[in-house]
């Protein structure tokens, strides 16, 4: 079952890829899932593209490979899920829960 591990609160892109490499060292991360944001219709908006920028500048710098998955009602879903379990709400666990749900959904379709 995918659990958050942990948020990076952007700051600098230097910065990003840094915390992103740590953690792949400590915790012999295999593959990155990277959720991008679709518009609803499914075609690729400005938020997908800074996304997909930066996921362009981060393969340059890291040694495990990278996979986009649609992230589309991610976030809703995580809502719902917290709400469900009586968990009080705020943006960092919400995207947290959001990236496990991407995770899981990734880990169903390509472990069964």
């Amino acid at each position: 079952m995918a659990t958050p591990l942990d948020t990076i609160n952007r700051t600098d892109e230097e910065a990003d890829i840094a915390a992103i490499n740590q953690i792949i060292s400590q915790h012999q991360v295999g593959k990155i899932i990277i959720g991008l944001p679709r518009s609803m219709d499914g075609s690729i908006g400005s938020q997908a593209e800074k996304v997909k920028a930066f996921a362009e500048g981060l393969s340059s710098r890291i040694k495990v490979p990278m996979e986009f998955r649609d992230e589309r009602l991610s976030t809703v879903s995580a809502k719902r899920l917290m709400r469900d379990t009586k968990k009080t709400s705020r943006r960092a666990g919400d995207d947290a829960v959001a990236a496990a749900i991407i995770l899981q959904a990734y880990l169903d379709e390509t472990w069964l």
